[in-house]
């Protein structure tokens, strides 16, 4: 047998187990995917987000730890990028950064009111807090409205419908899965992770900065514009 023969053959078994790998990963009629069931798995929760917890999703960290390559991969086919936090064992996607290149954006961007920002602080220097603790940040729908009433203007007169902005800012940062519902609890939620990383501790200063300002009476932009993670706008 000439070199050209045995290199045919080196081929041939190549591809018979390429092929065989493959199979072996076939989950449904139609499947061409070559990933793993769990790795599958990992992605589909980055995806819905708001990120991957490796307290709540114990049996799909480790996976994400092993093919962070593979996913890394696959994300970047869709302009996402993959952030790891080993120390917090937490994970989630954002944008890539294409500098002047268009490309579809997967990610929703909210916008933030004033309240908003007051209320993500706020859940940010909870988890900061519990985090020194080592606890939990859990908090409640009453200690939030609460906190969020001592920025009501004094001259307000309005006050039930400031009340009524609160809630509403509330159900927002529940339906972005910041505010995690816990099982066992009537009203009280854990603050996801994901938060830290966010916010950076610059911006937390900048937006610290804004709300005393705001306090002294100096007008700032209403709103900021941060990534989340999700479906397509």
């Amino acid at each position: 047998m000439n070199w050209s023969e045995e290199n045919q053959d080196v081929q041939l078994e190549q591809k018979i187990q390429n092929e065989a790998e493959q199979d072996k990963n076939l989950l449904f009629v139609g499947d061409v995917g070559v990933l793993p069931f769990e790795t599958r798995r990992a992605l589909v929760q980055l995806l819905s987000g708001p990120s991957l917890d490796g307290r709540r999703h114990a049996k799909l960290w480790p996976t994400l730890i092993r093919d962070e390559t593979s996913i890394r991969r696959f994300l970047s086919e869709l302009f996402l990028e993959l952030v790891i936090d080993h120390d917090i064992q937490v994970a989630f996607t954002r944008q890539a950064n294409t500098e002047d290149l268009e490309v579809p954006l997967l990610l929703r961007r909210a916008q933030l009111t004033f309240i908003d920002s007051i209320l993500l602080l706020y859940l940010r220097q909870k988890l900061t807090q519990a985090g020194s603790q080592g606890e939990r940040s859990v908090v409640s729908t009453e200690e939030i409205v609460e906190y969020l009433t001592l920025f009501e203007n004094s001259a307000n007169t309005d006050r039930a419908g400031f009340r009524k902005r609160i809630y509403a800012s509330i159900e927002k940062i529940k339906k972005h899965n910041i505010l995690q519902k816990i099982r066992s609890a009537e009203d009280r939620f854990e603050v996801s992770a994901t938060l830290k990383l966010l916010f950076s501790p610059e911006e937390i200063l900048t937006l610290t900065e804004l709300y005393k300002n705001r306090a002294l009476g100096i007008t700032f932009p209403e709103k900021k514009t941060i990534e989340l993670e999700g479906e397509i706008e």
